[in-house]
């Protein structure tokens, strides 16, 4: 599986040129925790220079299984403690998900079994406990994608898609035939997570956000 490390996050402060078929993906490194972050000014100025329009005059709407959506853009966020990702197309209908790698993990083993597909809860279960916990919110991070993008959310189930691991604990891939496209991504040293879409692959570029104004997240 591909990893787009933190050294392919570029330092950029504003959005740059879209093109179709392309996906661009955004690591917020200081946020605040808001109930609403797709309301917050950052995101809906970024998203407000993709589609040339003022802020003020985007309107939001939910999916079926309540993900954001917007009239002539794809995007999908997901943040966790002080951070957030967003990921943003034309055209090419995306899921993304962060989380800490410090996520207390009581036992994952465990928490496999109960979640995840047999076969993955198994390759857990066989890894050296240090590469468990690891594993587990790699793992995690690319389910949760994946289920985001299709709208169903983690509430669907993870153990829906399924995805083959290696005896060192790296992600091979997604079983069955549907064409998942996933990254895995690690946008700094305390942050993993993930990207997923479906079809043939895309040009993805990835930046870390520079500038947020004053008072911006409280927006």
């Amino acid at each position: 599986m591909q990893l787009l490390a933190a050294a392919e996050f570029r330092p950029a402060a504003a959005a740059p040129p879209l093109a179709a078929g392309e996906i661009h993906l955004w690591f917020f490194p200081h946020w605040e925790k808001q109930r609403d972050a797709t309301d917050a000014l950052p995101v809906r100025a970024l998203l407000a220079a993709y589609l040339r329009v003022a802020p003020a005059t985007l309107l939001f709407r939910r999916g079926e299984h309540g993900k954001p959506e917007l009239t002539g853009l794809q995007f999908n966020l997901s943040h966790t403690g002080t951070a957030l990702l967003l990921g943003v197309s034309r055209d090419v209908e995306l899921g993304v998900d962060l989380e800490r790698t410090t996520r207390p993990v009581r036992s994952a083993p465990e928490l496999a079994q109960r979640w995840f597909a047999p076969r993955e809860a198994q390759a857990l279960t066989d890894l050296p406990e240090a590469a468990q916990t690891p594993a587990f919110l790699r793992l995690w991070t690319c389910k949760e994608a994946v289920l985001k993008c299709s709208g169903a959310g983690i509430s669907s189930g993870l153990d829906r898609v399924e995805f083959e691991l290696s005896t060192t604990g790296s992600i091979r891939g997604v079983r069955g035939d549907e064409p998942w496209q996933v990254l895995a991504l690690q946008p700094d040293a305390a942050h993993i997570g993930a990207l997923a879409f479906r079809g043939k692959p895309a040009p993805v570029r990835a930046f870390v956000m520079q500038a947020i104004a004053a008072g911006a997240q409280s927006g």
